[in-house]
């Protein structure tokens, strides 16, 4: 028997979260998934937009992949493993590569699928077998004999016996020989049912047999398992009236037995219909980390078109008697998100009636969806959120509104504790002096990702609720909670004075919690303009009539990021003018030091009450940026302050001090209080 090697593509980690649909960047049906070496494995066919010359309103299938998780949560793509160009026996032009199954035996993985075979009728089903579950795979030269169907089903029974189930004039069983890849028993010729407008077609020899005691009407898909001493064979089945024209679709459906083949007792359903009329649903079922699941399909990315179709996964649950409790279908799906990933919070787990969900983008429909919170009071609840490894966080939002409104994140309820306040200001109006005419800006219904500050920590795992407390609807997509990065420490009142770092900067500094002002551009920052400014802002200053709290804080990097410093504190970070000084107590005077300073924005700076340093024009932070003229260090107590602007930026600033050589000066403390 002839092999073929067949090579297995570059795998790639997707960014999914455990809302439903699992598979985002690709059409997934027919979800096949196995557990092996403590993960879970799908194996689905592959729907793709079928080229030219194609039926273009049918199933379109050319290859494989597999994806592999842990949590069910983050997927991985482990590319093509199997594609119809590589079927020996089959069309390489079918597109007809339809639900497979993998099964591990004997320290091999088999797998197994439908396609056309290059010679004949039907469908055939073939067999590639991987020493891994990703593989790479070697494709057997010739298909199972006696099999004539789609949609093959492997069960690997308790004494390592295997069976196969599959679509084809019903669904037929049988028992495979040892190696995995042979029915075990003689084939019988079966008469084909003679189809309306078609010739009769000669009898074929086929395997296994009918699973008696099923119900009547359209099976398909079988996925058989077994449960304390329970046989399941599960199925898509079409229970509506199919009469006078009538085209109902699918149920997920089940029988139970003693026997791998049946005779089965039919027991019901395991899914209702498609509410959107997708006519397909395929399935099957596992046991992973004590909990039983559910893997499906549902055309969510293609709404207008049900042979595209996605993954979803739902949990499962039994009755003492064995019996299935039927499954309703989620937007949330399963899994436990990490409140730092990125969380698509459209997919929710249950909302007010009033809030709808759909389609951010009707052309690219991977772009995901969009939840409306139309009103105010409109709610929705998305369960099961980790903040375990959120520590000092904030918080990013990708919505939009029509207009200016506001909504909170809350904890369990929609009464419950505020997480995050997030007001929406997308229509503004600025008068700036001496401009005859506001300067106005609109931002509604574009999509916006916005920066808040938490207002509460939850602990552990928890549910979160999004509500609207505004008087306009707004969009969500996604939220995260970031945690920072350590920009700085607060300094407590009894630390010993700190020194300058090896390069000489400044690290330690007293900062005055953000003013706002009107600026809507750094264009704005010219000479005169500065001037003013900074004139009016020190005037106020002086007289203590701008007043607010003071932070002493150790910056852990050169320069004090003082954008994040306004973030970190629930201040305004963008048209800001922020007030920094820090003492230096020297151990002698200094005499013809220069003052080497930067910051993002202008600034400026005064050393013991006199200026030193103005940095105009719409600076960008660069270390030594701006050089003072000689100065002198006082011995003992000597004050630096400087007054930093910015408009549409990010804000800091750093400073230290050179010798005549350029030489940082290091050999003094700093003492803020």
């Amino acid at each position: 028997m002839r092999n073929i090697i067949l090579s297995i593509s570059i795998l790639s980690t997707l960014a999914v979260s455990a809302q439903n649909p699992v598979i985002r960047d690709q059409f997934a049906a027919d979800p096949t998934a196995r557990v092996f070496n403590n993960k879970v494995y799908v194996y689905p066919s592959h729907d793709i937009p079928a080229p030219e010359g194609q039926r273009q309103d049918w199933f379109c299938m050319a290859d494989y992949h597999v994806f592999s998780s842990e949590n069910l949560t983050d997927w991985t793509d482990h590319g093509v493993i199997l594609s119809q160009e590589q079927v020996p026996w089959g069309k390489t032009d079918a597109y007809s590569m339809w639900a497979p199954d993998c099964v591990y035996k004997n320290g091999k993985y088999y797998f197994y699928f439908p396609n056309a075979p290059k010679d004949g009728r039907g469908f055939a089903v073939g067999v590639a077998i991987a020493n891994q579950p990703e593989g790479p795979f070697t494709c057997v030269q010739e298909p199972i004999m006696g099999i004539s169907g789609i949609d093959p089903c492997v069960l690997i029974d308790d004494d390592c016996s295997a069976y196969i189930y599959w679509s084809g004039m019903g669904i037929r069983g049988a028992r495979l020989k040892e190696n995995m890849l042979e029915l075990d028993g003689e084939l019988q010729e079966v008469k084909i049912p003679k189809r309306d407008g078609m010739p009769e077609m000669p009898p074929m020899k086929m395997g296994g047999q009918v699973m008696e005691g099923l119900p009547d009407g359209f099976k398909e898909g079988p996925f058989a398992f077994k449960r304390n001493g329970w046989y399941y064979l599960t199925f898509p089945w079409v229970r509506g009236n199919t009469s006078n024209g009538a085209n109902p679709t699918e149920t997920l459906a089940y029988a139970m037995s003693k026997s791998p083949l049946g005779p089965w007792d039919f027991k019901g359903i395991i899914m209702a219909e498609h509410d959107n009329h997708c006519w397909t649903n395929h399935h099957s079922i596992l046991e992973y980390k004590g909990q039983w699941y559910i893997f499906y399909h549902r055309n969510d990315f293609s709404p207008n078109m049900d042979k595209r179709r996605s993954t979803r996964i739902e949990k499962i649950a039994f009755n003492s008697d064995g019996t299935i409790q039927e499954v309703k279908q989620t937007m949330r799906g399963v899994g436990i998100n990490q409140a730092v990933e990125r969380i698509e919070i459209d997919r929710y787990s249950s909302a007010s009636n009033d809030v709808t969900t759909q389609l951010i983008d009707t052309v690219n429909t991977f772009r995901s969806f969009e939840a409306i919170l139309s009103q105010k009071g409109s709610w929705l609840r998305y369960n099961d959120i980790d903040f375990n490894s959120v520590t000092d966080a904030y918080l990013v939002v990708n919505v939009k509104a029509a207009d200016n409104t506001e909504f909170f994140v809350r904890e369990k309820s929609a009464k419950g504790k505020i997480i995050a306040k997030v007001p929406m200001t997308v229509k503004s109006e600025t008068r700036f002096p001496g401009s005859p005419t506001p300067f106005r800006r609109d931002q509604s219904n574009q999509w916006l990702t916005m920066t808040v500050p938490m207002e509460y920590l939850p602990k552990g795992v928890t549910d979160i609720v999004i509500t609207n407390e505004g008087n306009a609807a707004f969009s969500i997509n996604w939220i995260q909670f970031k945690n920072r990065p350590k920009y700085f420490s607060p300094v407590p009142a009894t630390a010993a004075p700190s020194q300058p770092d090896q390069e000489g900067f400044i690290r330690r500094w007293r900062l005055l919690e953000p003013i706002a002002v009107d600026v809507r551009s750094n264009v704005v920052f010219t000479y005169s303009w500065l001037r003013h400014k900074f004139g009016e802002e020190l005037a106020k200053f002086n007289t203590n009539s701008k007043k607010g709290k003071w932070y002493v804080m150790d910056s852990e990097t050169y320069n004090m990021k003082l954008f994040r410093f306004a973030e970190k504190y629930g201040k305004q970070t963008y048209g800001s003018f922020y007030w920094c000084e820090t003492v230096i107590d020297s151990p002698e005077e200094m005499r013809n030091v220069r003052l080497a300073c930067g910051s993002n924005g202008a600034s400026l700076w005064w050393l013991n009450g006199e200026e030193v340093l103005m940095l105009e024009g719409d600076r960008r932070m660069v270390e030594d940026d701006g050089m003072s003229p000689r100065l002198t260090l006082k011995k003992g107590r000597n004050t630096l302050r400087v007054a930093v602007i910015n408009g549409p930026g990010l804000s800091d600033m750093c400073a230290r001090f050179i010798d005549e050589k350029g030489k940082p000066i290091t050999d003094y403390n700093v003492k803020v209080q």
